[in-house]
């Protein structure tokens, strides 16, 4: 299992703030993201994600006991 934590508009798009899902590759947990919340396919193609702090995409793995960020794109001030 790992830690998926949403952030801005993911989080809004998720409706939750994080949850628990099956490790597996970077586009096997997005494929579970968006049959779980289907709203967050109109917001991940935007978004990086970060395991432990370093983003992963496509075939790379997201290992058991890691935390995976959900970040979309952030403007500031």
């Amino acid at each position: 299992m790992i830690t998926v934590r949403y952030f801005a508009a993911a989080a809004e798009a998720a409706g939750v703030d994080s949850e628990r899902l099956d490790a597996g590759t970077a586009e096997s947990v997005r494929s579970v993201m968006v049959g779980a919340h289907p709203a967050l396919a109109a917001v991940l193609g935007r978004c990086a994600l970060l395991a432990d702090g370093v983003r992963v995409e496509g075939s790379d793995e997201v290992r058991a006991g890691a935390t995976l960020d959900v970040l979309p794109p952030f403007a500031g001030g």
